[in-house]
C-alpha cells in the first residue's frame, strides 16, 4: 500500500521542500483520478493492513494520502482540488497548534470532517520529537492529542503520525497504550503489515517532481 509522505503545506513558496504549489498538487491528484486510484481513509487502510480487505478491482491501485501538521491552507488550496476529483486525504494535526496563526481552526476541521472527504488524526501535542521524551512524556504527547481530537470532532482517533517520523524502540508500545490502532513514520518504502502496525513506511513527496519519479513512488520504487 502506498502511503504518501510529506505533504505539508500546499503553497508556493520556491527553496521550501515543505511546501509544494496548488498547481502541483492538483496535477497529482488529477493523475491519481485518471489512473483510477482508489484513496483510503484511516479506518479502510488499518483494514487493507490486517485483513487485506482491499476494494474490489483496486488491488494495486490504492493510496492512503497523509498531510503532516494541520496548516490552514490544507483547507483553502488543498480541500477544493481533493473535492474536485474526490479523493480522500488525512491530515495528522499538531493538536497544539489549532486556532494558532497559519494552522487550522477548529471550525475548519469540523468542516473537513463533516464534508467526509478528509480524516484528522494526530501529530502529537506539541510536535515535539519522541526520541527526546522518556516513556511519560511520550504517553502525554500521545494520549492528550488524541483525546482533544476524540472530544472536539466526536471521533474516534485510530492513528497517530510521528513528528518528524522519529520515535523510540518504545513507541509503539506507548502508542497502542495511547488507544492508537497504528502508526507512520518517515522510513521511506510502501507500507506493509510486516513492518509493525506501529512502524509503516510513507513516500515522500517533493516539489517539481516530474511524473515518472511521482508514479515510480507509487510503484515503491
Amino acid at each position: 500500500m502506498c502511503i504518501r509522505d510529506r505533504y505539508h503545506s500546499i503553497a508556493n513558496i520556491p527553496g521550501n521542500s515543505l511546501c509544494l504549489p496548488p498547481e502541483q498538487f492538483e496535477h497529482q491528484m488529477e493523475l491519481l483520478h485518471k489512473e483510477g486510484y482508489y484513496t483510503l481513509t484511516p479506518g479502510e487502510a488499518y483494514r487493507v493492513l490486517t485483513r487485506q480487505e482491499v476494494p474490489v478491482g483496486k488491488e494495486n491501485k490504492i493510496v492512503f494520502i497523509t498531510f503532516d501538521d494541520g496548516y490552514k491552507n490544507n483547507y483553502s488550496s488543498a480541500y477544493p482540488i481533493l473535492k474536485k476529483f474526490s479523493l480522500h486525504a488525512t491530515i495528522g494535526m499538531i493538536t497544539d497548534k489549532i486556532n494558532t496563526p497559519d494552522m487550522l481552526s477548529t471550525n475548519e476541521l469540523k468542516k473537513l470532517r463533516k464534508e467526509k472527504l478528509v480524516s484528522i488524526v494526530s501529530h502529537t501535542v506539541s510536535h515535539t520529537e519522541l526520541n527526546t521524551l522518556n516513556t511519560e512524556q511520550q504517553l502525554v504527547e500521545m494520549a492528550n492529542s488524541r483525546g482533544l481530537l476524540n472530544r472536539s470532532l466526536k471521533q474516534n482517533t485510530i492513528l497517530l503520525i510521528y513528528p518528524v517520523g522519529r520515535y523510540t524502540p518504545a513507541s509503539p508500545f506507548i502508542a497502542q497504550r495511547a488507544g492508537y490502532k497504528f502508526a507512520l513514520t518517515t522510513k521511506p518504502g510502501l507500507a506493509n503489515a510486516s513492518q509493525g502496525l506501529y512502524e509503516l513506511h510513507r513516500q515522500r513527496v517533493i516539489p517539481n517532481m516530474s511524473d515518472e519519479s511521482f508514479n515510480q513512488l507509487l510503484s515503491g520504487n
